[in-house]
């Protein structure tokens, strides 16, 4: 990379950083795992800069290789998902402030059933509700169409009021 690139990268880090960061730490259970992420992510923006386009947004381009890089780390494993969940109540309220969920309050059984949803849901809700992003940001980040990302999270939707409402009458 020449000079001009390498302030563009760290241009970038410094505007996106933190948020890509949350991004890492609510798709993984742990703050390991997550930096892990959040290094491979950056390593893959630097190999591909010269393919981001300027005229588009850039959050919406970094989204989409860190959701891809955590779905290669997926296939990798073999797994259905590379982690079950939020390793720690210390890391789930990291988590929530460091993407700006609203107040305080305790939504561990929401943050719950989201962690069960499939992994196309769940990177939807992540996307769209935790990372504030347009339908067609988040059609973008994930290289489908806006109406796919609308289906799912009304279907995502539809199984977590399913979900919560069956716990509550339990």
């Amino acid at each position: 990379m020449k000079g001009g690139a390498e302030v563009t990268i760290d241009h970038y880090i410094q505007q996106h950083g933190r948020r890509l960061f949350g991004l890492c730490m609510t798709l993984c259970a742990d703050r390991f795992s997550a930096e892990d992420l959040y290094q491979e992510t950056w390593l893959r923006v630097c190999r591909r800069i010269g393919q981001y386009d300027t005229r588009r947004e850039f959050e919406p381009w970094l989204t989409g290789i860190c959701v891809n890089t955590y779905r290669d780390e997926l296939r990798r494993r073999k797994l259905s998902r590379l982690f079950d969940g939020f390793a720690s109540t210390e890391e789930k309220e990291q988590t929530i402030n460091a993407v700006e969920a609203p107040g305080p309050e305790d939504h561990s059984d929401l943050h719950a059933a989201i962690d069960r949803l499939p992994d196309k849901l769940r990177v939807a809700v992540i996307l769209h509700y935790f990372h504030d992003m347009k339908h067609e940001q988040t059609a973008a980040a994930l290289g489908i169409p806006v109406g796919t990302v609308k289906s799912r999270l009304n279907q995502a939707k539809k199984r977590l009021r399913e979900e919560l409402q069956y716990e509550a009458d339990i």
